[in-house]
């Protein structure tokens, strides 16, 4: 019981600061959230039509470094045929 509260905490704090990198970038963009949020959906909508995808591992996010980009880390499981 307390590992499984520790666990949540440190998984809790590392949602919340991915939230707020979201934000941040979001609001330097222009693009509120919930537009990201549909984007990221849509995204993962589309590529599962075609290929077995790992969803609950999928990292999509807008990084803002030398300008804005859509970066995505989406395990495959198997192609669909």
């Amino acid at each position: 019981m307390i590992f499984s509260r520790l666990f949540y905490r440190k998984r809790s704090g590392k949602v919340a600061r991915e939230r707020l990198q979201i934000l941040l970038v979001t609001d330097r963009l222009g693009c509120n959230p919930d537009t990201t949020e549909a984007i990221k959906n849509d995204i993962i909508k589309v590529i599962t039509k075609y290929i077995d995808i790992d969803v609950e591992n999928c990292h999509i996010e807008i990084q803002h470094e030398k300008g804005p980009c859509l970066m995505a880390n989406i395990p495959i499981k198997e192609i669909k045929i």
